[in-house]
C-alpha cells in the first residue's frame, strides 16, 4: 500500500480519482499555505507528500519517497534534508508558462505604450494623443534571459507579433525530456529563437534590446546576476521585466538604473520584500509597473487544474517505477 498525504486545495473530481487507484491510501489534510507543523500519527508511514511548503517536522516523515510541489521554485526545499533522507522531488515546471507568458508580453505593450501615463491623464480628464502613447511592439528586439517553459512560450507568442527574439542561455538550448508543458504551447524542439548567446556574451546579449525578460530561478548562482554593469549595457531605450524572483536583480543597481535613467522604464511582478513597504522608492517611479506577484494566476482555476493534472500524472509513474515529470536533481536541491 503506498500511502499518500496530501495539504492542497482539493479537486474533487481528481481526488476521488486518486482514491480510486488499487493500492493508494489518501490522507488529505485542509489546505494551509505554510503549515507550522503536521501530528506526528499523521506523518507516520505516509511516502508521498503532496504540498505547497513541507511542514516544519518534515523529518518525522520517515518513510518518504517523493515530494511533489505546487511551485515552480523550490526554495522551501532547500536545506531541509532532502538529499540526506533519499527523498525525490518533483515541481509545478509548465503550470505557470502560459500566465506569465501573457503577463510578459502584457507588460510589453502596456510600457511601449505608456498605459500608466494613459490611465494618469484619464483620471485627471487629460485629453494628449502624443507619439509615446502609439508605439507599436512588432519588430522590437526582446532579450529573454533562460529559455525554459516560460521562455519557450513568451517566444512563441512574441514570434507570432513579429517580435525577434534572441534568448540567453548558459550552456545552449537543450533537450528537455519530463517537464510538463500545456499542450500546443512552448517550443519543443528549441528552435523559435533568432538567436542564442551563451557564457561569455552576456554584454553582447544585452547590447541592442528594446526589452530585456528574466526567466531563470533564484539559486545562489542567480541572486544577484543582474547588477549594475549588465543594467548599464543595456541601451537607455530598454526596459526590464522581472516575472522571476526580485533578487536576481540587485535591488540598489535597479534604483539606481531607473533614477539614472540607464534604462527607459520597469514591469516588476516578484519583489524584495513582501509586501513591498509603503515607502519603497520603486512605487513612486512614473514609468515602473509593479504587480503582486500575480504573473503566474494560482488563484485561477487553471492552477489546479494543472498541479493536479501533474499529481495524478505522476502518481501513475512513481507506480510504474517510470521517470517523474518535472524531476530535480540532486544538484537543484543542493541550491545550485
Amino acid at each position: 500500500m503506498i500511502n499518500v498525504l496530501i495539504n492542497m486545495p482539493a479537486q474533487p473530481e481528481r481526488m476521488e480519482k486518486l482514491k480510486s487507484i488499487q493500492g493508494i491510501n489518501v490522507t488529505w489534510v485542509p489546505f494551509r499555505e505554510d503549515p507550522d507543523s503536521l501530528p506526528k500519527d499523521m506523518m507516520r508511514d505516509q511516502h508521498i507528500l503532496f504540498c505547497s511548503t513541507p511542514p516544519d517536522n518534515f523529518h518525522d516523515l520517515e518513510s518518504l519517497q517523493w515530494v511533489q510541489i505546487s511551485s515552480v521554485g523550490y526554495n522551501q526545499l532547500l536545506g531541509i534534508g532532502m538529499l540526506e533522507q533519499g527523498v525525490r522531488a518533483s515541481n509545478a515546471q509548465g503550470v505557470f508558462d502560459v500566465p506569465i507568458s501573457e503577463w510578459n508580453v502584457s507588460m510589453m505593450i502596456q510600457l511601449a505604450r505608456n498605459m500608466k501615463g494613459m490611465y494618469r491623464n484619464q483620471e485627471n480628464k487629460v485629453w494628449d494623443r502624443s507619439a509615446r502613447f502609439q508605439t507599436e511592439i512588432r519588430g522590437t528586439r526582446v532579450g529573454i534571459w533562460g529559455y525554459g517553459g516560460i521562455g519557450r512560450e513568451t517566444t512563441r507568442l512574441l514570434k507570432a507579433l513579429g517580435v525577434h527574439v534572441q534568448v540567453f542561455v548558459r550552456e545552449g538550448i537543450k533537450e528537455r525530456n519530463h517537464i510538463y508543458r500545456v499542450p500546443g504551447t512552448g517550443d519543443p524542439l528549441g528552435v523559435l529563437p533568432d538567436s542564442v548567446f551563451t557564457t561569455g556574451q552576456e554584454k553582447e546579449f544585452l547590447r541592442n534590446l528594446d526589452y530585456l525578460i528574466i526567466a531563470v530561478p533564484l539559486t545562489k548562482h542567480t541572486e544577484g546576476m543582474i547588477g549594475k554593469e549588465e543594467l548599464q549595457a543595456l541601451p537607455a531605450t530598454a526596459f526590464v521585466l522581472n516575472p522571476a524572483r526580485g533578487p536576481i536583480i540587485n535591488e540598489q543597481a535597479l534604483l539606481q538604473a531607473l533614477s539614472g535613467q540607464w534604462i527607459a522604464g520597469a514591469a516588476l511582478d516578484t519583489h524584495y520584500y513582501y509586501p513591498m513597504p509603503e515607502d519603497h522608492p520603486l512605487w513612486e517611479f512614473p514609468n515602473v509597473i509593479m504587480t503582486p506577484h500575480i504573473s503566474g494566476s494560482s488563484e485561477s482555476t487553471h492552477f489546479l487544474e494543472r498541479i493536479w493534472g501533474i499529481f495524478g500524472e505522476n502518481i501513475q509513474r512513481f507506480m510504474n517505477d517510470e521517470p517523474l515529470l518535472n524531476e530535480l536533481s540532486e544538484r537543484q536541491l543542493q541550491g545550485d
